[in-house]
């Protein structure tokens, strides 16, 4: 049994590999050619496989993409090929909904708006930029300050894609005493948290909602500029839209304009439809945005999790059984 990973991995990791089993046979290559000369009779694949090396492939069984998205690994030879194909999803949940919950936090208790008042010296509350003094307020009494920070568990947060990413996100919010929404082409419920996610159709509802909409659904076909203006549209106006899945299902042109017309309150942005978002581009001057650089999986625990997977997807291919992470070619996840 022949596993040919190309571009090589480090010693270290080739080492864990190669204790799997003994009898299986490691091509671990860097150049493209030997990738194409050892393609030949591989059995499994891991790395990035192009349109040339699968054309030389005489018995290729299994292939293990390197990342959790499959947009820019699939090609039209992979999908029609016979071979199982696999991805790295599951490995950023919790660092993914921690993000989220980071970003739901700024908006609502304003920490977006502070943050900039700082570099100003600025002492000025949200609500009522006039209230200087710290005092308590007369008994039932609630101020526009108050009326301006939102209390979580007053609130409702959907999440759109229940994959694992977007059922964490759930959790997390549910731990904050949240209202919860979700939509999913496959997921019914996710256990302990939302007895009830929705069908897609029924997205219009979860966006009336929603004081929160999160995006955590894979990049298909389905959702490529799922978020036109017509949808974002059907959100609150008081609603914010977070979006940690792909760039490529929030339009950013529409996005723009629905801001501008204070169709929604505001957007939360790690994946933009072009990165990095340019520097002149509006997004970035709009204090109702927060824009992080595709950073919401960023965590020392990711490339120990992605060794992981590689490995337990190994052991189950040498007893011959599915990878743990087995994807649909022709749906993308």
């Amino acid at each position: 049994m022949k596993l040919l990973i190309h571009p090589a991995v480090d010693q270290a990791r080739l080492d864990r590999i190669g204790q799997l089993s003994p009898d299986l046979v490691v091509a671990n290559v860097n150049d493209p050619a030997g990738a194409l000369r050892e393609v030949v009779d591989a059995d499994a694949f891991f790395g990035k496989l192009t349109p040339a090396l699968l054309s030389h492939a005489k018995q290729l069984r299994w292939v293990q993409s390197p990342t959790a998205s499959l947009e820019h690994y699939l090609f039209p030879e992979l999908v029609e090929h016979p071979c199982q194909l696999s991805n790295m999803r599951g490995l950023f949940s919790d660092v993914i909904a921690d993000h989220v919950m980071g970003m739901v936090l700024c908006f609502a208790r304003n920490l977006h708006i502070y943050i900039r008042q700082q570099q100003e010296g600025l002492w000025s509350p949200v609500g009522d930029s006039s209230y200087v003094t710290n005092f308590v307020n007369a008994p039932g009494t609630v101020t526009p300050i108050d009326r301006a920070h939102q209390h979580l568990s007053d609130l409702t947060l959907g999440v759109v894609g229940v994959g694992a990413i977007g059922a964490e996100i759930l959790r997390r919010a549910a731990a904050f005493g949240m209202n919860l929404r979700g939509v999913d082409p496959v997921h019914r419920s996710v256990p302990g948290t939302l007895d009830d996610v929705w069908p897609v159709s029924r997205l219009h509802e979860l966006l009336a909602e929603s004081d929160y909409v999160v995006i955590a659904a894979p990049h298909t076909p389905e959702t490529e500029k799922l978020f036109r203006r017509s949808v974002i549209q059907q959100m609150k106006r008081t609603g914010i839209l977070i979006n940690i899945g792909r760039g490529a299902i929030v339009d950013l042109a529409d996005l723009v304009l629905s801001l501008q017309e204070k169709e929604i309150a505001g957007a939360a942005l790690d994946v933009c439809e072009v990165e990095p978002l340019p520097s002149d581009h509006p997004l970035w001057r709009m204090p109702n945005v927060i824009i992080t650089p595709h950073v919401a999986a960023a965590s020392t625990r990711v490339p120990e999790r992605h060794l992981e997977t590689l490995l337990e997807n190994i052991r189950l291919f040498i007893r011959g059984l599915p990878p743990a992470t087995l994807v649909d070619k022709r749906k993308w996840y």
